[in-house]
C-alpha cells in the first residue's frame, strides 16, 4: 500500500480515477491487477460527491521509472 498522499483527482485521467490505469504513472491495470488504494470520496465545489477507485501498479521500481519518464 502506498503512504504517498494521492494526486488531485481533476489531475487524473478518467481511466486513473476508475483504478483501471495507475494512479501514479498511467499503466493499463487489468482485471485483478494492481494494488487497491481503497475507495476515495471526492466533494467538488459545485455539483455532487462522488467516488473513486484509485489503484497503483503492484511493482513499485518499475511504476517509478515509467512516473519519472
Amino acid at each position: 500500500m502506498t503512504t504517498r498522499a494521492l494526486p488531485s483527482i481533476t489531475s487524473l485521467t478518467e481511466a486513473q480515477q476508475r483504478g483501471w490505469a495507475c494512479v501514479w504513472c498511467k499503466a493499463a491495470l487489468g482485471i485483478g491487477l494492481g494494488d487497491d488504494l481503497g475507495v476515495q470520496r471526492a466533494r467538488p465545489a459545485t455539483g455532487a460527491a462522488f467516488l473513486w477507485f484509485p489503484r497503483q501498479c503492484p511493482d513499485r521500481p518499475t511504476c517509478q521509472a515509467r512516473e519519472g519518464a
